[in-house]
């Protein structure tokens, strides 16, 4: 090999290129590697390795591109930069590009993608409001519909609603009293005597729980706590009543027994008066 190829061998060994192509190698990555991390096209980063910096869009660019290639690659940015400048033969020419100048670093630089989705929101955005616009000008003024003012006397009672109830229902003997529990199977459940303050809850998993009983008034009957009207009137036998919380809250108070009614029948020995 002679001095000459020998010079030029170590001239091109000092290029910004083959740098970072060394300090690529030396830490395993491909271009295809650097343009996923940096955004810059391969094709420029193949450019810059082989020192054609004319397929690049310009120095600020080349610039730009090498120190974000430097830093991905874990090599000197700063000192790579001002290589470059010397090497295009810009240093002292190009006062206006400073060391830290990143104006062309792809990596502070949007994605493409982005500022496309920006502008179209900025359209349809426009649009809508174009098209809004134009729908409240034909449509006109709007009638209001008015109610007419309620008299000034008239006083709006709001009428309670009665509260669901719901819960295990509870009978409690007022005096002895005997009944029966059974359900529509005829299966009984309970039958005997409660004495006086004596309780039993009706079973909740019982299938539709019936009662018969001789003695319905004296039977408190609770649903959830809530006292619900009795099962039957005094001295009254009843059957067949459900013990279902719906279908106790859902009964009506009973109606009082009917009196007999007792007529005086003159007796026999008695003396008609005219």
């Amino acid at each position: 090999m002679t001095e000459a190829e020998g010079a030029s061998d170590a001239l091109i060994v000092e290029r910004v290129g083959d740098k970072l192509r060394a300090a690529r190698t030396s830490v395993g990555l491909d271009l295809a590697d650097i343009a996923t991390k940096t955004r810059i096209p391969q094709r420029h980063l193949e450019a810059i390795e082989s020192g054609v910096y004319s397929a690049l869009p310009s120095i600020t660019y080349a610039v730009g591109f090498v120190k974000a290639y430097a830093r991905t690659v874990g090599a000197d940015e700063v000192e790579l930069a001002k290589c470059l400048r010397t090497e295009l033969g810009q240093d002292g020419e190009s006062r206006h590009i400073q060391p830290d100048d990143d104006i062309a670093d792809p990596a502070r630089v949007p994605p493409r993608w982005l500022a496309w989705s920006a502008a179209i929101i900025v359209i349809l955005i426009a649009v809508g409001y174009g098209v809004w616009r134009s729908g409240a000008l034909e449509s006109g003024p709007t009638e209001i519909a008015t109610e007419a003012p309620e008299p000034a006397n008239s006083i709006t009672i709001a009428t309670p609603q009665p509260k669901p109830v719901a819960g295990p229902v509870v009978l409690t003997a007022q005096d002895d009293v005997w009944f029966r529990i059974y359900d529509k199977n005829d299966k009984v459940l309970f039958e005997g005597v409660k004495k006086k303050g004596e309780a039993y809850p009706v079973p909740a998993n019982a299938d539709t729980p019936m009662i018969r009983t001789g003695r319905a008034d004296q039977i408190a009957v609770t649903v959830g706590g809530q006292v619900v009207p009795a099962l039957g009137p005094a001295e009254a036998t009843v059957k067949d009543v459900v013990l279902t919380g719906p279908a106790l809250v859902a009964r009506p108070a009973p109606a009082a027994a009917p009196q007999a009614v007792t007529t005086a029948t003159p007796s026999s020995g008695a003396t008609a008066r005219p």
